[in-house]
């Protein structure tokens, strides 16, 4: 099997399962109990805590753990809007997750002006139109750090600057930039930022939101105390303590994993580039996110590569795993300008920690005979 679909979801780590099994095995107790068995496991939560504190650069205090990177963008937007209830306007941009911009349209529905910034050919985003529609009434200005599907670094650090003039805070979704790229709050100048365990190696079911100490949110689920109040809800303890210990892994190995990923990532873009004609790769050349790579097979339909490559035990994307099968084109790739017909053609192949040179020299001898085989059968 070679799996390049690593931007919808990673294997654990091996020492990720190791951790969780362990915990599992020797601690059920519940972190809000009083007694031994509740405080130890609220001392592995706490470290666990620490641990994803440290990989972003942030305080213990500062993050919040959630169910997923869609929950912790939820509860970013939404528990800001409640937070300042007079300030009716929301601004974010026109390729985010749909985390971001199916809420984006929940607020529409109750009444918000909602700001979408354009971008170019590559997916960046257009900073003056942000200077043009940002002002006081702004609760929240929300780009991802890199996207999802293309790989596209936004520019944060700029977007920060302009909304900061305004007192304006700004959230990221950093859920595929974490792990990939040095991710530290205080040099994005970050006031929230997205992450999620199982793209970093870590479980499903756990993701986090830091949030800048003093930034005063309300929460969107009620019940108990848990998280600082901001998150109700007895904790998702061996997930937790499995992202605790993906972060301790990725503070160590990114840089290792990151070199080495897009060695094979550009052999991998080359290779593909000089074996199939008309190949077209969606995203900036530079700024991106080299293990994400994005091409578009004019005239063929992706999931019909798709599910060729399957059945060679090759596994990709049509784009983001949250709308895959939707039968919906990439909104990504429609706002960067392609065609229908381009953007109902392309592939996402994504790697991660445990592709190898091998998986690399595989794909290269399978998917330019993949295309000229459908190519042959569509007429293309």
């Amino acid at each position: 099997m070679i799996y390049l679909d690593n931007n919808a979801t990673t294997p654990l780590d091996p020492r990720v399962t190791e951790k969780i099994i362990a915990f599992i095995k020797e601690h059920f107790g519940n972190p809000s109990s009083l007694y031994p068995l509740g405080r130890e496991v609220k001392g592995l939560v706490t470290e666990a805590r620490e641990q994803v504190a440290a990989a972003l650069g942030a305080r213990r205090s500062e993050i919040i753990f959630t169910s997923s990177g869609t929950e912790a963008d939820n509860l970013a937007i939404l528990g800001l809007a409640e937070a300042q209830p007079e300030k009716r306007e929301f601004i974010t941009s026109s390729i985010e997750h749909p985390a971001v911009l199916e809420t984006a349209r929940y607020l529409e529905a109750h009444g918000y002006t909602v700001h979408y910034l354009p971008v170019d050919q590559t997916g960046l985003i257009d900073l003056d139109f942000l200077k043009s529609v940002i002002s006081p009434n702004t609760f929240l200005v929300s780009v991802m750090l890199a996207n999802n599907e293309i790989g596209t670094i936004e520019p944060i650090e700029e977007v920060v600057k302009i909304a900061h003039r305004y007192g304006v805070p700004v959230q990221t979704d950093a859920v595929q930039a974490f792990g990939k790229m040095e991710v530290k709050v205080d040099s994005l100048g970050i006031d929230l930022l997205s992450v999620s365990a199982h793209k970093v190696y870590g479980p499903k079911g756990a993701g986090a939101l830091y949030i800048r100490k003093g930034l005063d949110l309300k929460p969107v689920l009620h019940g108990g105390h848990q998280e600082f109040g901001l998150r109700p809800g007895t904790e998702n303890t061996s997930g937790i303590i499995g992202f605790g210990e993906a972060a301790r892994i990725l503070r160590e190995e990114w840089q290792k994993d990151r070199n080495r990923l897009e060695k094979l990532a550009d052999r991998l873009k080359s290779g593909l580039e000089k074996r199939i004609r008309g190949i077209k790769f969606n995203g900036h050349p530079e700024k991106r996110i080299k293990s994400t790579l994005n091409f578009s097979f004019p005239g063929l339909p992706a999931e019909a590569i798709l599910l060729a490559l399957a059945t060679r035990e090759i596994y990709v994307s049509t784009g983001s795993a949250c709308t895959e099968g939707s039968g919906e084109v990439s909104h990504v790739l429609l706002a960067l300008g392609l065609s229908q017909e381009e953007a109902s053609s392309a592939l996402r192949l994504s790697l991660g920690r445990f592709n190898t040179e091998q998986d690399i020299d595989q794909t290269l001898a399978e998917l330019p005979g993949v295309i000229d085989d459908l190519r042959r059968e569509f007429g293309s």
